[in-house]
């Protein structure tokens, strides 16, 4: 049974640093793309960042030079270092997983609070 399961949001101050992993496990076809999502109170869910092949990044222009995707193939884990959290940055973040017979699969969220 297909598992994707995130892990490392929290309560933050302002200009602090969280690290989020998700682990994708079960899933029988092979992973293009992994990412983060995520949703704000009243607002839609929105990309923040993704990583295609292993190699292709793409950001959202309000992350990048503070966040940073990375993968671990061998355990089919995504990375979302975030530094220089600000409270825009308050949200329920998502990972995602695009497989290359375009099945698409979702974390349940983790919570990211940035305290002014």
């Amino acid at each position: 049974q297909a598992q994707v399961v995130e892990s490392g949001g929290g309560l933050v101050q302002a200009g602090g640093s969280l690290r989020l992993s998700c682990a994708a496990s079960g899933i029988l076809f092979r992973i293009t793309t992994m990412g983060w999502y995520r949703q704000a109170p009243g607002k839609q869910r929105e990309l923040v960042a993704a990583l295609t092949s292993g190699v292709r990044t793409n950001y959202a222009d309000s992350v990048k030079g503070r966040f940073t995707i990375s993968r671990d193939n061998a355990k089919n884990t995504v990375y979302l270092q975030m530094n220089s959290l600000k409270p825009e940055d308050t949200a329920v973040y998502y990972c995602n997983v695009l497989t290359v017979n375009g099945r698409e699969y979702w974390g349940q969220g983790t919570q990211v609070t940035v305290s002014s």
